[in-house]
């Protein structure tokens, strides 16, 4: 028996439910050119330890590609060294946003820095 929700009607509300998330999940890409995910860096830093954060490029090649996601490894190896959990704070669909504008004009904007503070929710 088939499922009532398409396939492609699952992946819109997966996507709108990652639109949706303020921090980036296990599984989400850091590296889009080399899809390298947050899960595999973060499995690579605490079993390999490297030393400075040019040596996350040694986790299937990340940072090497475009080079967005450079800013984004440093402050991963940072958390890191600091001993904090190795998060950030963006969206994927944010993150990839950001990640076009960088590819089509080459520059990074403040509000494509790794360390800028989440958005507010309504709540806060």
């Amino acid at each position: 028996m088939r499922s009532s929700r398409g396939p492609r009607r699952a992946a819109n509300e997966r996507s709108k439910a990652d639109s949706e998330t303020t921090v980036m999940e296990p599984d989400d890409h850091v590296c889009l050119c080399f899809r390298v995910s947050l899960r595999k860096l973060r499995n690579f830093v605490t079993r390999e330890d490297p030393p400075v954060a040019s040596r996350m490029a040694d986790c299937l090649g990340a940072g090497t590609g475009c080079q967005w996601c450079v800013p984004f490894l440093k402050k991963l190896h940072q958390q890191h060294v600091d001993g904090e959990p190795m998060d950030l704070p963006v969206s994927p669909a944010e993150y990839a946003t950001l990640r076009t504008r960088y590819r089509r004009t080459g520059e990074r904007t403040p509000e494509t820095a790794p360390d800028r503070d989440p958005p507010l929710t309504p709540d806060e």
